[in-house]
C-alpha cells in the first residue's frame, strides 16, 4: 500500500500539470474559435476523402489523373533544380565574394519575388512567340522563311512553367541560404581555407551542409507556392491538381470529386513537409567561434564580370524584362488599356486587399497577444493550427469554403421558405465576405509571424508595469503595445495587402459575380489572347509587389549595416 500512494500522488501532480496547460477562460475561447473556423476548409477537404464520388472518380481516374500527378512531380523537381541553383549561387556569390555591383545585388535579388509566374507567362508568351520580335529577328537574321526552316523552344510547355517559377521563386531560397552563410562561424570556414580549398570547394564540403537547414525551409516555401500555382499551368496547358480542381467542379459539377483533388493535393504539401523534416531527423548543424564574416574571395580576370552576369540574369529575366515589356505596352497602349474597366478592376482589388490586411491584423494581434498572456498548451495549439493556412494552396482553402457555405445557404433558404414561402437565393456564397475570409484562411500566418515577432521584441517588464497601474489586458495592448507594435502591424498589413492583390486561385473560384480584380482580369484576357489589355493591369499588380520586396530588402540591409 504504502508504494501505491506515492503512485497515485505522483499521478494527481501530473494531471494538475496538464490542468495548468490546458488553462482556459476568454483569451482561449477567443483562440480556440479562431482555430476552429481557420481549420474548418482544410478539414472539409480532407473529410471529403471518405465520401462517394461516383462513376466522376473512376473517369478521373482513368484519364487525367496520371497526367495531374506526373505533371505536379515535374514541375516539383524542376522548379527544385531551378530555385537551389539560382538562389544558392547567387546567396554564395554576393555574401563571400566581392566582385562589382555586389552591394547593389545583394537585394535587387529579392525584386522578382513581387512578380506573379503568370505574369511572366503572359508576357514570354507574346515576346517568344512566332510573331514576336525574337523569333522576328532570328528570321531576319538568318534569312529562314517558315516555322520549318528551324528549331524553338515551345515556351507553353512544362519546361516553359518550370523556368517561370523558378525565375519568380528563387528569392526564397536566395534569402535564407545568405542569412545562412553571413550567419556561418569565421573559424569553420578559415579552417577550410587552411586546408587549401577554394571558394567553390570551401562552399560545397563546407558552407552548404551547414546552410541546410536554411535552404530546405527556402525550397519548402517555394514548392508550396508552385502546388498552389494556377494562372502558369493554366495558360501553358499543363494539367495539374490546381487546374483538375477548378475543371472538375467548374467544368464538370462534381463539387465530390474536386474536393477530393483538394485533399490529394494536400497531401502532397503533408508529403513535403515530411519528407523536408525527415531528411534531418538526425543532422545537427553546430558551429562554435567568432560569427564575423570571414575573409572575401575577391574574384579578378574574367570571374569578376562572370559573377556580375549570374547575378544579373535572374534579375533581367524575372523582373526587367517583363517589366519592361509591359510598360512598353501600357504606354504605346494607353487609350486602350487605361479606361474606366481598370479603374474598377483597381477599386476592386484595392478594396479586397485592405478589408483582408485590416482584419489579418486584428486577428494576428489577438493571437499572439494572447499567447503572450497565457502561455499554455492550448492557446499554442491554437495559434499553431490557424497559423498553417499558408502551406495549403488557394484552390484548396477554396472549395473547403464553398462546399460548407453552400450547405448553409440551402439549409436557410429551406428554413426562409417553409416560413414565408419565398427563396432569399445565395446569402453567404459569391459574396465579398466568403472571398475575404478565403483569403484570411490563406494570409494568416503572414501576418502573424510580423506581429509575433514585434511582440517578442517588447519586454515583459512593460506588461507588469502597466498591470501595476491597474492597465487590464485591453487596456495594456491598446495603449502600451500597439504603439510598439505600429511599424511591426504596418509591416503585416502591407504584406498580406500585397498577397492578396497577386492571388489568383482562390479569387477566380469564390468572387461574386461581375466582381472582377486586376489578376482576374489578367488572367481572363490573356486566355482570349488579349495581352495589351492585359498589360495594365499586370504593371499594376508588379509595381504593388515592389513595394513590400524594396522594404524587405532595405531592412536587410540596414540590420546587416
Amino acid at each position: 500500500m504504502s508504494s501505491i500512494k506515492p503512485q497515485s500522488h505522483q499521478f494527481a501532480k501530473r494531471v494538475r500539470t496538464w490542468a495548468g496547460r490546458l488553462r482556459f477562460n476568454g483569451w482561449s475561447l477567443a483562440v480556440l474559435l479562431i482555430a476552429c473556423l481557420v481549420a474548418l476548409p482544410i478539414l472539409v477537404v480532407l473529410g471529403s476523402i471518405f465520401a462517394p464520388a461516383g462513376a466522376i472518380w473512376q473517369h478521373l481516374s482513368s484519364t487525367v489523373l496520371t497526367t495531374y500527378i506526373t505533371n505536379s512531380l515535374g514541375l516539383l523537381l524542376g522548379v527544385s533544380a531551378g530555385v537551389l541553383t539560382l538562389g544558392i549561387g547567387t546567396a554564395w556569390l554576393v555574401t563571400v565574394c566581392r566582385f562589382p555591383g555586389r552591394r547593389v545585388f545583394e537585394w535587387a535579388l529579392l525584386l522578382p519575388l513581387a512578380a506573379p509566374a503568370y505574369l511572366l507567362a503572359y508576357t514570354y508568351t507574346d515576346f517568344l512567340e512566332y510573331f514576336g520580335p525574337v523569333q522576328t529577328l532570328l528570321r531576319s537574321l538568318f534569312g529562314w522563311q517558315s516555322a520549318t526552316d528551324y528549331w524553338f523552344p515551345n515556351v507553353r510547355s512544362i519546361g516553359g512553367a518550370i523556368a517561370m517559377l523558378s525565375l519568380t521563386l528563387y528569392p526564397y531560397v536566395y534569402m535564407l541560404s545568405r542569412v545562412a552563410f553571413l550567419e556561418q562561424s569565421t573559424v569553420t570556414l578559415e579552417a577550410s581555407r587552411s586546408l587549401g580549398c577554394g571558394p567553390w570547394r570551401s562552399f560545397f564540403t563546407v558552407a552548404l551542409p551547414l546552410a541546410r537547414p536554411a535552404i530546405t525551409t527556402g525550397l519548402s516555401l517555394a514548392l508550396m507556392e508552385t502546388l498552389n500555382d494556377f494562372g502558369t499551368v493554366q495558360y501553358f496547358g499543363v494539367g495539374t491538381f490546381t487546374t483538375g480542381i477548378y475543371r472538375t467542379w467548374f467544368g464538370m459539377g462534381e463539387r465530390v470529386a474536386a474536393a477530393q483533388l483538394a485533399a490529394m493535393l494536400m497531401l502532397f504539401i503533408l508529403g513535403l513537409i515530411l519528407l523536408e523534416r525527415w531528411s534531418r531527423r538526425q543532422a545537427r548543424y553546430y558551429q562554435s567561434g567568432s560569427q564575423q564574416q570571414a575573409s572575401a574571395y575577391y574574384l579578378r580576370d574574367w570571374r569578376s564580370p562572370l559573377a556580375f552576369f549570374a547575378c544579373l540574369i535572374p534579375i533581367a529575366l524575372g523582373l526587367l524584362l517583363p517589366g519592361g515589356l509591359l510598360l512598353n505596352m501600357t504606354i504605346r497602349h494607353a487609350d486602350e488599356t487605361l479606361d474606366n474597366s481598370f479603374v474598377g478592376l483597381a477599386y476592386h482589388s484595392i478594396l479586397l486587399a485592405v478589408m483582408t490586411a485590416g482584419v489579418a491584423v486584428l486577428v494576428s494581434l489577438l493571437l499572439a497577444y494572447g499567447a503572450r498572456l497565457q502561455r499554455s498548451l492550448l492557446i499554442g495549439f491554437g495559434v499553431q493550427i490557424a497559423s498553417m493556412g499558408y502551406a495549403v494552396p488557394g484552390s484548396v482553402i477554396a472549395v473547403g469554403i464553398l462546399i460548407p457555405v453552400t450547405q448553409l445557404d440551402r439549409a436557410i433558404a429551406g428554413w426562409i421558405g417553409a416560413l414565408t414561402g419565398t427563396s432569399p437565393g445565395l446569402i453567404f456564397s459569391g459574396t465579398v465576405a466568403a472571398l475575404v475570409f478565403a483569403y484570411l484562411v490563406r494570409f494568416l500566418a503572414v501576418s502573424l509571424g510580423s506581429v509575433e515577432s514585434g511582440l517578442a521584441k517588447i519586454r515583459p517588464s512593460l506588461d507588469n508595469a502597466a498591470r501595476s497601474l491597474g492597465y487590464t489586458p485591453a487596456e495594456t495592448l491598446r495603449e502600451v503595445h500597439a504603439p510598439l507594435l505600429w511599424s511591426s502591424l504596418m509591416t503585416a498589413v502591407m504584406l498580406v495587402f500585397v498577397d492578396v492583390m497577386k492571388e489568383l486561385p482562390a479569387t477566380i473560384v469564390m468572387r461574386p459575380f461581375n466582381f472582377d480584380t486586376l489578376a482576374v482580369r489578367v488572367y481572363q484576357y490573356a486566355a482570349d489572347e488579349r495581352l495589351i489589355e492585359a498589360a495594365a493591369p499586370a504593371l499594376m499588380i508588379l509595381l504593388v509587389g515592389l513595394l513590400p520586396v524594396v522594404l524587405l530588402s532595405w531592412q536587410i540591409a540596414r540590420t546587416r549595416r
